[in-house]
């Protein structure tokens, strides 16, 4: 996920040198990993790191307007056409998807659970056939009944529509059966539809794959399976009108500016055994500096930063100083990671050994320190995280303390790989970044400033993250015409298991004109049939040992350099009722936070 995400793509945390001095000493040996305090602490108890595992606040308070903040625009509202995580996580509010993730701390929150659906799906057909039953009785916030028609035609306008819907992933594209003449879409066939999606009755749906899928009830978790009334479809401006199926509907939305949601009365709490209605309404605002939500949070003003990449290391300095402040913190292993794509469709980036000089020149503590020291991420020599089944450590580009040109043994190994790629005396390309994000920009500069060292100059190209992957970065014909050679990226599985981290950022078919997450334009024939073969292998064991082979196959083609497994520092209000972590996420649950009246 982008961050995006989920699949949801999310950069790092603003920084400032002397910020992530005083950072880096406050946090001097901790992992993050949920230490710091959190198991002496009584259940629903306010210490450093208990949200990671225990739900804070707990409480079935109702009433009261609760406020999200966030530092961008996302990409989208729309359940399908969004993919960065935080809008997976936030969505569940007005978007029921077939399955959802469990609402509970800790590691429960990896678990599957019915949502729109009544259970999990049955699959026949050696996996290639799955159905699911949708709750009968449901009813959209117009008050019309909720059918697998309308879960059909979601699916079918998230995934081929790409003209008008560029943004999420692309696995029903390439996983359904496809019509005899190809199917274009709701907008261009608005008579026609997928024949390998089938509605027999108003409650059930059966999807009909090419080939078997062990993962497909993840699949079918995420918000493109939300369902849509075809009629209230207006493509890109639905985003304008959302039709609800969650406990909240949309009062408004302003581009550039935020929404407010309130509660929808079509909604039952009897047919939903995931979320409540806590709150009377919730505020959205975008485009409030991180350092404003920071603030805003600590002084109650704010109940949740939308976006989940934690407070800014100018806050982070003296909230972790203060014993009160530090209480209200968690560092969450995000389940993400940070990392720089390199296009091998840019020269010199062709050849591979101009890629390598990359991966053996970036000063990956330096890196670390921009982003504001530890707190913020272990270093990555993996594409895989530690979260993520399949994951095996190992590192092809070593260098002494994996500070790369900064160490003799590195800078000696990306010049070799230089001169292997007929630049022996460097070569200038650009870096692109998003500029709302500004510790991304100064992990950006960290590399700028270790390649430099090796004779490669890179210059800094910065964009805004709501358009980041529709217009800039994830547009390869963007890319390829303004020399993007570099691009900063962060990831998170769209699902917990090596297929939802790797697919869609290594496939080569799920390169697309825009939207595309696949960064690098890795197409290797090697690794798209393995990860094909290893997702319709029912042994979970053997699935394992592909991941990481699948893992070092992509560090070996060096189109991806990874540089942090992420953490965020997140900040939870003390008015804020039922607030944990959800792992799947890796930021907190939004789906029952309350409000202390």
């Amino acid at each position: 996920m982008n961050s995006s995400k989920r699949k949801r793509t999310l950069a790092v945390l603003a920084t400032a040198a002397s910020a992530a001095m005083a950072l880096t000493a406050c946090s001097s040996g901790s992992s993050g990993s949920g230490s710091g305090g959190s198991g002496s602490a009584k259940a629903g108890a306010a210490v450093y790191n208990a949200g990671n595992t225990s739900r804070i606040n707990p409480s079935t308070a109702t009433g009261g307007t609760e406020t999200y903040e966030l530092s961008s625009t996302p990409d989208s509202m729309d359940p399908g056409n969004t993919y960065y995580d935080y809008m997976w996580d936030f969505s569940r509010l007005y978007a029921r998807a077939l399955t959802t993730f469990a609402p509970t701390p800790g590691s429960k929150s990896l678990t599957l659970q019915p949502d729109l659906a009544t259970g999990l799906g049955v699959a026949s057909n050696n996996d290639k056939t799955w159905t699911y039953t949708i709750r009968a009785g449901l009813k959209f916030s117009n008050g019309l009944p909720i059918t697998s028609a309308d879960v059909k035609y979601a699916v079918e306008r998230s995934n081929f529509a790409p003209a008008v819907l560029s943004n999420g992933p692309t696995y029903f594209n390439n996983l359904l059966v496809q019509n005899t003449t190809a199917y274009q879409g709701p907008y261009k066939d608005p008579k026609g539809g997928l024949n390998s999606i089938q509605t027999p009755n108003a409650t059930t749906i059966v999807f009909n794959l090419s080939q078997p899928f062990a993962d497909f009830d993840y699949l079918v978790s995420m918000p493109q399976t939300a369902p849509v009334p075809q009629a209230d479809d207006t493509g890109a401006n639905y985003v304008k009108n959302i039709i609800s199926s969650g406990p909240y509907m949309f009062k408004s939305y302003t581009d550039g500016q935020g929404a407010v949601l309130v509660k929808n009365p079509n909604w039952t709490q009897a047919s939903d055994p995931i979320r409540h209605q806590y709150a009377n309404e919730i505020d959205v605002k975008f485009n409030v500096a991180q350092t404003t939500i920071d603030q805003d949070l600590i002084h109650g003003n704010a109940t949740m930063d939308l976006g989940g990449t934690g407070i800014a290391p100018s806050t982070q300095a003296t909230v972790l100083l203060s014993p009160t402040e530090k209480a209200n913190l968690d560092d969450t292993p995000s389940g993400m990671l940070a990392y720089t794509a390199i296009s091998e469709n840019v020269a010199p980036f062709n050849n591979v050994h101009c890629r390598e000089a990359v991966e053996y020149g970036i000063d990956k503590l330096s890196v670390q320190t921009a982003a504001g020291g530890n707190v913020h991420g272990d270093i990555a020599t993996t594409i895989l995280p530690p979260t993520v089944t399949g994951y095996t450590p190992f590192n092809l580009y070593p260098s002494t303390g994996n500070q790369g040109a900064d160490t003799a043994d590195g800078l000696a190994s990306a010049k070799a790989q230089l001169a292997l790629c007929g630049q022996p005396n460097g070569f200038t390309t650009n870096i692109a970044a998003r500029s709302d994000r500004p510790g991304e920009v100064a992990m950006a500069e960290a590399v700028q400033a270790s390649l430099a060292k090796v004779g490669i100059t890179v210059n800094i190209k910065q964009y805004t993250s709501g358009e980041y992957f529709q217009d800039y970065a994830g547009s390869p014909a963007y890319v390829h015409s303004h020399d993007l050679g570099l691009m900063m990226m962060a990831w998170a599985a769209d699902w917990p298991s090596g297929y939802g981290f790797l697919d869609q950022i290594l496939a080569g078919n799920t390169i697309k004109p825009s939207g595309n997450t696949n960064l690098s334009e890795l197409n290797d024939p090697v690794i798209n049939n393995l990860l094909n073969s290893a997702i319709a292998t029912p042994d979970v064991a053997t699935r394992t040992v592909d991941w990481g082979t699948i893992d070092k196959d992509a560090m070996a083609d060096a189109g991806i350099v990874p540089l942090l497994y992420r953490k965020d520092l997140l900040y939870r209000p003390s008015n804020a009722t039922n607030v944990f972590v959800n792992e799947s996420y890796g930021m907190y649950d939004y789906a029952n936070i309350g409000l202390n009246q």
